[in-house]
């Protein structure tokens, strides 16, 4: 795949649900909540009383709650996520999804750049290569550089070695993700009988967690 990686920085998101349509990403748990709740109502007259259906809407929020927070504690590699709002992590959390929206920064190379981040000194060097924008980047690099310190301060209280941390980071946060444009070009070559693209892109995205040195799929 010369000249063309998975993780690439072109390739844009889906934003046919942007803004504040029903069904866009930041929605999903609420909408998610929503059809179970229709489905709820669909299925209430089979059922003699209501509380069922009720008790099973809220086993969806604790479980949703619950695993949530397990996996944002992994993605930013915290032995576990804080809750409460004193000294709680939601917001050093919502901070951070707020920047990345903000400086339009690609999410798959900002958490595995997080994990290479040194807790002792920590420097927005190692994210640079997750900005779509050099403006932006100029703009928010104070933002983000206060958030890694507040972020690095949150690390210490773990306790934990930073490659223990970067171990626990790297195998929830992949280091490949599929790029519409690759995949079109994998769908115009294949078209044209040459396969050797798809097959190319399955084995990369068969382990997308780990890295892959001297391989033509490879920055």
């Amino acid at each position: 795949m010369a000249g063309s990686t998975i993780t690439t920085r072109t390739g844009r998101p889906n934003t046919t649900d942007a803004e504040n349509r029903r069904y866009r990403f930041g929605q999903q748990a609420q909408i998610a909540h929503w059809n179970l709740s229709c489905l709820a109502e669909a299925l209430a007259p089979l059922f003699p009383a209501a509380e069922p259906l009720r008790a099973g809407l809220d086993r969806y929020v604790q479980v949703y709650g619950e695993e949530y927070s397990r996996m944002m504690a992994a993605k930013f590699g915290l032995a576990t996520l804080r809750e409460g709002n004193d000294d709680g992590d939601g917001e050093l959390i919502a901070e951070a999804f707020g920047l990345l929206r903000q400086a339009e920064v690609d999410m798959t190379l900002f958490f595995r750049a997080l994990a290479r981040i040194d807790s002792a000194v920590p420097s927005l060097e190692p994210l640079r290569e997750a900005f779509y924008r050099d403006d932006l980047m100029r703009q928010y690099q104070a933002a983000f550089q206060a958030w890694l310190l507040r972020y690095a301060a949150r690390l210490a209280a773990d306790a934990q070695p930073d490659e223990t941390r970067r171990t626990r980071m790297n195998a929830v946060n992949p280091r490949y993700v599929l790029r519409n444009y690759l995949a079109q070009e994998a769908i115009d070559l294949a078209e044209q009988g040459d396969l050797g693209r798809v097959q190319e892109l399955l084995e990369v995205l068969r382990r997308p967690y780990e890295e892959r040195r001297n391989s033509p799929a490879t920055p």
